[in-house]
């Protein structure tokens, strides 16, 4: 039987395999992009209950931390999305293989 004190991990990995899946199987960008908010999402958990387990502060510290790096990561990608609506009229990332070099 599976412990409570097990419960955070097992949600975060499943939270984390899930958003994998959608980054590698899916071509939307907003959702490719919301893929990648899950797995950090994923992460958070996982830190925060292993702090928890461990009685120690450090994990939910770093916390905060990715939290900020998601938030610099929203701004960045969707302002991505933006220029390439603008050049390609489509968000699909399909089209934007064009742009590699």
């Amino acid at each position: 039987m599976i412990s409570e004190a097990h419960l955070p991990q097992i949600l975060a990995l499943f939270l984390f395999v899930v958003g994998m899946t959608i980054v590698l199987l899916r071509r939307n960008t907003i959702v490719l992009l919301m893929g990648i908010e899950l797995m950090l999402n994923a992460a958070n958990l996982s830190l925060v209950a292993f702090s928890r387990a461990n009685g120690q502060l450090d994990g939910q510290v770093m916390v905060f931390f990715v939290i900020t790096i998601a938030a610099a990561e929203s701004a960045v990608g969707l302002s991505i999305l933006v220029n390439l609506y603008r050049n390609f009229g489509s968000i699909n990332t399909d089209r934007a293989k064009s742009l590699q070099g």
